[in-house]
């Protein structure tokens, strides 16, 4: 059999599923979703002063770059459990998130006097952030790694990455509503870390889990 007909038997296959693809995916964003938020409102909860901080411009950032994180993997995930499917548009967008923390870290040099900057990059939180990103994350993963299970990646390393990257932005997102170091420093850091350890186990599990 030609690969080129390999694929097209794969992506038939696809489609013929009780539930096609396409909607799998978003019952899966839903799912990881709500097993994130039970866990982060079971472990640790929101900063005592959400409210007010909300109105601040580095609280939202953070936000801002770990939804970003989470729309661009999605996109990937979606094309990647699908054979065939050709990433290069949408693995544009991944440059964004170094363009967003550069600018905002860039942003933040200028503004912080430099004996502070050491304070600001250790945080008070930078060991509860390497906890709990990828505690909160690591039901989203599975369930990632399940909806790729259903599809038939053809890439399923990279498809396996890109799955703890996706839940790595679910899990960060969640936990910058707890974490009271807003510093893009902090958060360019720590955070990335986090997220790169939700990468590395997504990847290292699909070796033997995402196969066919």
């Amino acid at each position: 059999m030609q690969t080129n007909d390999l694929i097209n038997a794969l992506k038939a296959d696809a489609e013929k599923r009780v539930l096609p693809l396409r909607y799998a995916w978003w019952v899966a964003i839903v799912l990881a979703t709500i097993i994130a938020a039970v866990a982060f409102w079971v472990l640790i909860g929101p900063r005592p002063d959400f409210a007010a901080a909300i109105h601040t411009l580095r609280f939202l950032f953070k936000f801002i770059l770990t939804l970003a994180i989470t729309v661009v993997a999605f996109m990937l995930l979606r094309l990647l459990s699908r054979p065939g499917s050709s990433i290069r548009g949408a693995a544009r967008w991944l440059f964004l998130i170094p363009v967003l923390l550069g600018a905002a870290v860039a942003a933040e040099l200028f503004a912080v006097p430099s004996d502070q900057l050491g304070i600001v990059w250790w945080g008070r939180n930078s060991y509860v952030c390497l906890t709990f990103i990828p505690l909160i994350g690591l039901g989203p993963l599975t369930i990632f790694l399940a909806a790729l299970r259903y599809g038939a990646p053809t890439r399923p390393r990279l498809a396996s990455a890109v799955a703890g990257l996706l839940a790595g932005g679910i899990a960060a997102t969640f936990y910058a509503a707890h974490c009271p170091d807003d510093s893009p420093l902090f958060v360019a850091t720590w955070y990335s870390i986090a997220i790169a350890g939700l990468v590395a186990l997504g990847t290292i599990c699909g070796r033997y889990v995402v196969r066919w």
